[in-house]
């Protein structure tokens, strides 16, 4: 009889790790709590409009790449793959835009016309930030991170000491670039990794080979293409999906978690359970006595941020935008404190808008114009309907303002998203929307474990364990945590 295996939660990193383990003859089973799979990288659609729900950026394509052809596929068989160029658009504050280019000779051309002899240094910012890269996201992010010896050979120790993991993200752009808005460049990949960039280590300017160099991608038909491959790919190993299937309780017996129980009483009895719900929700609501962290453990977390989303149809086109849109038309310093240092609504956010549609013409009805925005803001604010709406309408007349669309009276869609539907869909820590900050002290070893230290048949996987938040950490956490149990057969 083949082992078995229950998965909590049709995400990203529970995906993964089905198919890794239904691969080596496991049987699985996966239980959704929502109507459709896929975690935070959901899609909906309305009278034509097609929307994903979270991820809007495809960076890493060579993660995806990698966990394709371990099951002899290969991207291409699932979607087709755009290269977007340019990669983005950044509206700066002083009422001027940049368009970053997807070639590195345009790029360096850019970065020279904000600061003679840039383009040098960024030659060299880029060698560094790719030896990062590879020694980061090909040998660390594999590891389960359970103890300090999986790190004792000599070229991860080597790695590890040119990783500048105790110098800080800001003090490393600021040795290479002076100029204000290179600088801000640079440093909004990071926003999203739950710090401000002085207080975020050097480390993560392997986010900048992976923008700059491995580039923006979007796959036609919208992220969701991933998950639907995802899906094919577990079908394929005969893994099964139920939706509608949340776990309600979790039952044990003589130190091992014994069966699951969903909300409609059905028992999936397995061999082992891997939660890839909210890790502190599985802690707190289902394994209440058996938890690994206490509730003041929890509390101490660096939070990432969460975020305020809207998603809107137009019965127009937009113009002087592209498919990725950054607005930094305001203080990143300000913004920054008020998510990270003195929580609260933003006073004058930064804010991002993806309009797909440009990209992708099946995203909208013809005519029309799919958008996506999103601030981010602190986790666990009070969130009220009001206050979607006032900053609703700020963004409204920031984005008349500065790139002289005004949709106000063309929106005939609109949906909101935020703290209280992150926690009602996902269950998610205070609302969180990116997981645990990347702060050195929450990195690797230091993150939540993917074992349970009470019973020996349980674990997690996903964005609040190693290694960490993003579509591409959460395709590797599903890997890591499938892996580790095949290593190490239970007795």
């Amino acid at each position: 009889m083949p082992r078995k295996a229950t998965v909590l939660g049709a995400g990203i990193s529970g995906l993964s790790a089905a198919c890794f383990l239904a691969k080596e003859g496991w049987d699985v089973t996966v239980l959704e709590k929502n109507d459709t799979i896929g975690g935070r990288a959901r899609q909906f659609s309305h009278e034509g409009f097609v929307f994903d729900m979270g991820p809007s950026w495809y960076w890493m394509p060579d993660v995806f790449e990698q966990f394709y052809q371990k099951f002899n596929h290969t991207a291409a068989d699932f979607y087709e793959l755009r290269r977007l160029d340019p990669s983005y658009r950044v509206y700066w504050n002083d009422t001027t835009y940049s368009d970053i280019p997807a070639t590195m000779g345009e790029l360096e051309a850019l970065f020279e016309s904000f600061e003679p002899g840039s383009s040098v240094k960024l030659r060299a910012f880029l060698k560094d930030a790719k030896y990062k890269y590879e020694v980061g996201m090909k040998d660390l992010v594999y590891k389960p991170s359970l103890k300090l010896t999986e790190f004792m050979d000599f070229r991860l120790l080597k790695g590890l000491f040119s990783m500048d993991l105790t110098n800080s993200f800001s003090n490393y752009v600021n040795r290479y670039f002076k100029h204000p808005k290179l600088r801000s460049l640079l440093e909004f990949p990071v926003l999203f990794l739950g710090a401000m960039p002085k207080d975020t280590p050097a480390l993560y300017s392997l986010m900048n080979y992976a923008d700059m160099e491995l580039g923006t991608w979007y796959p036609m038909g919208g992220m969701y293409k991933f998950i639907e491959a995802f899906e094919k790919i577990a079908q394929e190993q005969d893994v099964k999906i139920i939706t509608n299937a949340e776990v309600a309780r979790l039952e044990k017996s003589s130190g091992k978690v014994s069966a699951a129980v969903d909300i409609a009483g059905n028992h999936y009895l397995s061999d082992v359970f891997i939660s890839s719900a909210d890790y502190q929700h599985t802690e707190k609501q289902l394994l209440n006595g058996s938890a690994n962290y206490s509730d003041t453990y929890w509390d101490k977390r660096v939070m990432a941020p969460s975020a305020l989303l809207y998603y809107v149809g137009l019965n127009k086109r937009v113009e002087n935008l592209r498919h990725h849109n950054l607005f930094f038309d305001e203080s990143l310093e300000e913004h920054g404190k008020e998510i990270y240092k003195n929580p609260q609504w933003p006073t004058a956010p930064l804010f991002y808008l993806s309009v797909p549609s440009l990209t992708d013409p099946n995203s909208a009805p013809q005519g029309c114009e799919n958008l996506f925005f999103l601030i981010p803001i602190a986790p666990n604010l009070t969130d009220e309907e009001a206050t979607r709406e006032h900053y609703f309408d700020i963004l409204l007349e920031r984005l008349r303002k500065i790139t002289g669309n005004d949709i106000k009276d063309h929106i005939v869609y609109k949906r909101s998203f935020s703290i209280s539907d992150f926690k009602k869909d996902y269950h998610a820590f205070k609302g969180n929307a990116y997981g645990l900050a990347n702060t050195l002290s929450q990195t690797a070893i230091f993150k939540p474990r993917i074992k349970n230290k009470n019973l020996n048949n349980f674990y997690y996987t996903g964005q609040l364990t190693v290694p960490g938040p993003g579509v591409p950490p959460s395709i590797i956490s599903g890997e890591v945590v499938a892996k580790h149990i095949l290593q190490n057969p239970l007795t």
